[in-house]
């Protein structure tokens, strides 16, 4: 007996019918919330400064030029932050991957001893941590400060993604692996040749979850990090943003501002623009392994 299935009563179906445009209706609100301040900074990014300074919210471009980023990458500072954040990214993922599926192989493995009190270990920190000032020391004694390893090595492994991590590999068929390990496979190769290749959706998640959170990395920045030319592309833009302080950019270069039809308002939209776009770019290619490595990594707890 199917229990959610749709009734085919004239007046249940009318009821359905009223929930279902109200659902959709709220989708289409919840839609129009968030995609029209994405559209407001990309227009304001795109406009001359006097027209932008002149307009309140902007769908589309009020003499179009591209100016702002014309100034925004003019100088020095956008760049290294882009080198400092694809590097933390790149490099941060690709170890956060290694230590992760690894360590969730090992989790997953049922004869494992002590594997309740590790995994119990694991979950710990996803509900305590020692805080921010006991981070800062270990770092400080490290040796760290003013490092781009400071922004990777203290998330090396997300306590999270560990576990969606080893419940997927729980859930991969025993008898693949038994059977590789009676014709004499070893773990590692068990484990490269035949867990990792058939895994694909579920690292893809994990992965787009780190490269997301080294993309986005600001409060390691704003702690561990004093040298202004290895700022994350975050912290920079808080500086532009918040702090208002264009002098990271090259506004004290006063014969290219001059030149170019810019003002703060521009400027701000095309550097946050600079700053969100490349990792948007990766959902689209992504999107299939992240919803399929979701539901299969959740379904067992």
């Amino acid at each position: 007996m199917r229990l959610f299935q749709r009734s085919t009563h004239p007046a249940l179906r009318g009821h359905n019918s009223f929930a279902d445009a109200i659902i959709y209706l709220i989708l289409v609100l919840l839609t129009i919330a968030s995609v029209v301040p994405i559209v407001h900074v990309l227009s304001v990014s795109f406009s001359n400064g006097n027209e932008a300074a002149q307009m309140g919210l902007m769908l589309w471009p009020k003499g179009f030029t591209i100016d702002s980023y014309l100034f925004v990458f003019k100088g020095p500072a956008l760049l290294h932050a882009y080198g400092v954040t694809i590097f933390i990214t790149v490099v941060g993922t690709t170890l956060n991957l290694l230590l992760t599926i690894t360590a969730a192989y090992v989790l997953s493995r049922s004869d494992l001893p002590g594997r309740g009190v590790l995994t119990l270990f694991v979950v710990i920190t996803m509900i305590f941590s020692a805080g921010i000032i006991p981070g800062y020391m270990l770092i400080r004694n490290l040796g760290l400060l003013d490092s781009v390893w400071a922004m990777i090595l203290p998330g090396a492994v997300s306590a999270f993604n560990l576990i969606l991590m080893r419940n997927f590999f729980e859930e991969l068929p025993v008898a693949i692996i038994e059977s590789a390990r009676i014709d004499g496979a070893s773990e590692f190769r068990i484990l490269t040749q035949i867990v990792i290749p058939l895994s694909g959706p579920a690292i893809a998640t994990i992965g787009l979850f780190y490269a997301v959170a080294h993309w986005n990395e600001f409060f390691r920045g704003i702690f561990y990090i004093t040298d202004s030319t290895k700022w994350p592309l975050q912290v920079l833009l808080r500086s532009v943003v918040v702090m208002a302080d264009l002098n990271e950019l090259g506004m004290s270069n006063r014969d290219l501002y001059g030149q170019l039809t810019v003002n703060q308002l521009t400027i701000r939209a095309a550097t946050v623009m600079a700053a969100v776009v490349p990792i948007a770019a990766l959902y689209p290619f992504l999107q299939r392994y992240f919803v399929k490595g979701i539901v299969l990594g959740a379904e067992k707890g």
